[in-house]
């Protein structure tokens, strides 16, 4: 079952600041809702178990993220995957852009657009429930991404 989200968040830190962040395992750790362990493998790459809750199925997804078309301060490409055991499986990637803020305001604008696969029991789940928990999954994380940027 494949989704697709799109989105921006205003964020209260010049666009340097907020890269450093977009590439710290604690910071990310800290925001990625379920996130148990981040550990960078590489310049690029990280390795992550996060615990998700999807309706009625639990579950433990350990996977790996790289980053590539990294364009310090301006963006970035994620890939990524995670087995989830019998609950399925997901994949995807992300386009990540650090725009300047309107004019006569502070900060930067974060740009995101988002596909993802997901398999197994999860998607018999239904194309409403799932998409229901990403947006709720990536609101958290950007909700919480901004509050760790504003706290410097």
């Amino acid at each position: 079952m494949a989704m697709t989200m799109t989105g921006e968040v205003a964020l209260s830190a010049s666009r340097e600041t907020v890269w450093v962040k977009l590439n710290d395992p604690a910071v990310l750790k800290a925001c990625i809702p379920g996130c148990e362990t981040l550990d960078k493998t590489s310049d690029t790459g990280f390795s992550a178990v996060v615990k998700l809750k999807i309706g009625p199925v639990s579950a433990t997804f350990k996977g790996s993220v790289e980053l590539s078309d990294l364009d310090p301060p301006n963006g970035y490409r994620i890939s990524g995957q995670g087995e989830g055991g019998v609950a399925g499986f997901a994949k995807g990637g992300a386009t990540v852009r650090l725009l300047p803020p309107a004019e006569g305001n502070d900060g930067c604008i974060l740009s995101y657009d988002v596909e993802a696969n997901v398999g197994g029991k999860i998607a018999q789940l239904g194309a409403r429930l799932i998409d229901g928990v990403a947006k709720k999954t990536a609101d958290q994380f950007f909700n919480n991404f901004a509050e760790a940027v504003k706290a410097g």
